[in-house]
């Protein structure tokens, strides 16, 4: 019996997380955060200026009028459907580290903490 899974099997998803609590680089809160997601959007910006300049290129050398072809596109379910699974994918990526310090800071609630925090907003 092998270990692999059938070819049709659905390939679970792992999240992966870095254990332990993140370098800071700026004093200003919420910083680290911007830039962390500065970075992802810079990240994904590289890569689909390639991309593009690619299909503008490969367009070109076979003689196709790319500009009037996207303008003329109606992309079906399927392509719309694939489009929103991979902008959600990337938001997932660019908001990777605000998540992961709200579930952090969201793990360290006790129920003690909680009724402290009842007992500070009656007393104000």
């Amino acid at each position: 019996m092998s270990d692999s899974l059938p070819e049709d099997s659905p390939v679970p998803e792992l999240k992966r997380h870095a254990k332990g609590k993140r370098p800071g680089f700026y004093e200003t809160g919420g910083m680290d955060e911007a830039m962390s997601m500065i970075m992802v959007l810079a990240s994904e910006f590289c890569v689909l200026r390639d991309r593009v300049d690619t299909i503008e290129h490969i367009a070109r050398i076979k003689g196709v009028d790319l500009a009037k072809e996207i303008e003329s596109f109606e992309p079906n379910l399927p392509i719309l459907e694939e489009r929103e699974k991979r902008r959600q994918g990337f938001l997932e990526r660019l908001y990777y580290v605000t998540q992961k310090k709200a579930a952090e800071q969201s793990s360290n609630d006790t129920e003690e903490r909680y009724h402290e925090v009842l007992k500070d907003i009656a007393e104000t």
